[in-house]
């Protein structure tokens, strides 16, 4: 089997080629608003994660502006530094970017003073899915730590097309997912 490190470098150098390849304006329309199966699985007023993208990451601030709108409190992960652990703050409004500082990582995070929540619903990142819910991120296990001490309601993916993978290295401590989203289906409720 070929080794984590390498498959990563592969799999991201295969999301940044298939999103170069989607015109701008595309782009622009995809993930706006959360397909109705998986918004019928959330319940009211639930606490919702979603991240802030960096470049070539599917664009999840999108759901987070959806689902503000809808009344729900939106967060996102929030770092002390580079060896904290990844905890949740929130993003008051997901329309404001002037909300947002740079996080350890070269990420954007709430203020130290945004209040931290815990989400019950959450959309994770990835570099690669299953069609049966693996996951693989990006190998600092910051998701699966935070999912396994506070296991949410739905873990749901987000995903381009091409990181579907037919086999995802899974390791005890990784943590399923609930779905994965793509711009062309839903893959779940697993």
């Amino acid at each position: 089997m070929i080794e984590k490190k390498q498959l990563r470098a592969e799999l991201k150098q295969r999301r940044a080629e298939h999103v170069a390849a989607i015109p701008e304006y595309q782009r622009a329309l995809l993930f706006r608003r959360p397909p109705e199966e998986i918004v019928r699985l959330i319940p009211e007023g639930a606490v919702i994660s979603v991240y802030h993208e960096m470049p070539g990451e599917v664009p999840a601030s999108h759901y987070g502006r959806w689902f503000f709108e809808r009344g729900h409190r939106i967060v996102i992960p929030w770092f002390a530094d580079r060896k904290a652990h990844m905890s949740f703050r929130e993003w008051a409004n997901p329309f404001v970017e002037e909300l947002l500082v740079p996080d350890p990582f070269k990420a954007m995070q709430p203020a130290d003073d945004a209040e931290a929540l815990v989400p019950e619903v959450m959309f994770c990142p990835l570099l690669a899915f299953s069609s049966k819910g693996g996951r693989m991120g990006y190998g600092a296990g910051h998701y699966d730590s935070w999912m396994a001490a506070h296991p949410p309601r739905l873990a749901i993916g987000v995903a381009w097309d091409c990181q579907l993978v037919e086999d995802v290295p899974i390791e005890p401590h990784d943590y399923p997912l609930s779905a994965v989203i793509t711009p062309t289906r839903v893959y779940g409720p697993f």
